[in-house]
């Protein structure tokens, strides 16, 4: 049975930008085929099962040529796949779209097409240059900028074009800049017309030069503008002094190395995007399976009932915990006798998803305060639960026991070094791009300091953010900071600190 190929538009660059119907399409597919443009994080959508085929084109280097792309195409689908050919921007704006439809249609191979937003109008959106506009541009037009000069004919009309459109777009014409706006001004255009160059348009790496068509060639070289870029002309370049909003965001042009596990990464990442930083994930720790095989966790399950208090130190613990009731065919009304406290709303909300909501959670959000939140409740012989990392500390059930109370810590699983991220953790800091690394746990700081090694000098000029004052306490034991550290030991009480500390670090 002959599959399909779904031609996607991937978008301009940020991730985000992908359609509805490009997501859902990713979500059914066998067989990813996909450009230099795309963002990684798109591939993320694909099922696990899924295998993927990078045909990526640069200036310089095509990894395979347009023919063996759609022999590719064609062969995997005609053995019953469902394909997905993800191409940056939209497949028909200058993506040769075209050719493989073309070429799957010649074969009797079905094809799909889902349109993307193409770079022509977001990456100058972006920069707060709209194409058009009622006091500054009635038309615009797409232009490809990679002619070749030493042709002997132009498919560009610039005689026509020079003058007769309003906003003129140009693509992948950083290289020929010298040859076309020598063309525009020799057929008409002001050498004083407003221009912008955008580089790595929508993308958190975005840059932008205001110029005009006469210096945009030279600007180009001065402030080192490469491809990916766009090229806009027009007086509607200079509204971007009123319109500006992606490349004024807070944490526009810090670099952000985040440690978190894989999984829980991206809440932090979008939480710094949306604030314009640049974030890098590169785990330093991975969540893995009790090392005494839950024996002691499944006992406790096995006799909840006779539990009077079950504390969640994590939102790790709590999903270990239920995945371990699971296996013992019970659920969240196996805890209906139970008060339950946990040490943050990061905690609470994980329960939520299990139908429980918790009777504790200490107003700051740390071991020290949960114990003292708990202690009012305890008494000589209350039997307690706490589920938690094989690496935690012992000044929760200390502080309990304490009061006489029996205290059962289970090993829910444990943190262990991310060991397979060390030569893309050092390579990073190796570029000398990194502003600021991001530390959520103690776990984070002494496994990033496994994965960096001896190479502490690499750390020279960052600051490093804490999400309390337990983990920055961590980071300052190997000799780490500047340190910074949340008021409120949550995701968004992080993120705000990193809001305070870009604004004053920016400072004179």
């Amino acid at each position: 049975m002959t599959g399909i190929v779904y031609l996607v538009g991937a978008g301009p660059g940020d991730y985000r930008l992908l359609t509805l119907r490009g997501k859902e399409v990713l979500e059914q597919a066998d067989v990813v085929v996909y450009d230099h443009l795309a963002d990684d994080r798109l591939l993320a959508f694909a099922p696990d099962s899924a295998s993927f085929i990078y045909v990526g084109k640069t200036a310089s280097h095509h990894t395979y040529a347009q023919e063996d792309i759609n022999t590719i195409l064609i062969n995997k689908a005609a053995a019953g796949n469902t394909v997905v050919r993800l191409k940056g921007g939209d497949p028909f704006v200058f993506g040769r779209g075209g050719e493989e439809i073309r070429a799957l249609a010649a074969q009797d191979i079905p094809f799909e097409v889902v349109p993307g937003i193409t770079s022509a109008i977001a990456a100058p959106a972006y920069a707060g240059i709209p194409v058009t506009d009622r006091t500054a541009a009635s038309s615009f037009a797409v232009i490809t900028g990679h002619e070749n000069p030493s042709k002997k004919s132009s498919a560009i009309h610039w005689d026509t074009l020079a003058t007769a459109v309003d906003t003129l777009v140009f693509l992948m014409g950083i290289h020929n800049l010298p040859f076309i706006t020598e063309q525009l001004i020799a057929h008409g255009r002001a050498g004083n017309t407003p221009a912008a160059l955008i580089r790595w348009g929508t993308k958190t790496e975005q840059k932008t030069v205001v110029t005009t068509v006469a210096n945009a060639a030279a600007d180009a070289r001065r402030y080192s503008i490469t491809p990916p870029a766009v090229f806009i002309v027009g007086e509607v370049v200079a509204l971007r002094k009123q319109q500006r909003w992606f490349d004024i965001k807070p944490l526009f042009n810090q670099t952000i190395l985040i440690t978190r596990t894989r999984s829980q990464a991206s809440v932090l990442t979008n939480c710094l995007e949306n604030l314009g930083a640049h974030c890098i994930e590169v785990p330093t720790i991975r969540i893995a399976n009790a090392s005494d095989d839950y024996r002691h966790l499944d006992k406790a399950i096995q006799s909840i009932a006779e539990y009077d208090w079950i504390v969640f130190t994590s939102v790790n613990g709590v999903h270990a915990f239920f995945c371990r009731l699971a296996l013992q065919h019970k659920d969240s009304r196996a805890l209906g006798h139970a008060s339950i406290a946990v040490i943050g709303t990061a905690t609470a909300a994980a329960l939520t998803r299990y139908g429980i909501t918790a009777d504790i959670i200490p107003e700051r959000y740390d071991a020290e305060n949960l114990a003292a939140a708990l202690l009012p409740h305890i008494q000589k012989g209350t039997t307690i639960l706490l589920p938690r990392a094989k690496e935690s500390r012992d000044l929760l059930p200390d502080a309990l026991r304490q009061r006489q109370a029996i205290v059962h810590t289970c090993e829910a699983y444990e943190t262990i070094p991310a060991l397979e991220n060390r030569a893309t953790l050092i390579a990073h800091l190796q570029q000398r791009q990194v502003s600021l690394i991001t530390f959520t746990s103690s776990s984070t700081v002494i496994n990033f300091m496994t994965l960096l090694g001896p190479r502490k000098e690499l750390l020279q000029g960052i600051t490093f953010a804490c999400i309390g004052p337990i983990t920055a306490r961590t980071a300052e034991s190997y000799g780490l900071s500047p340190c910074i550290t949340a008021d409120v030991y949550t995701i968004p009480g992080l993120v705000e600190k990193i809001k305070d500390w870009s604004i004053h670090h920016d400072l004179p």
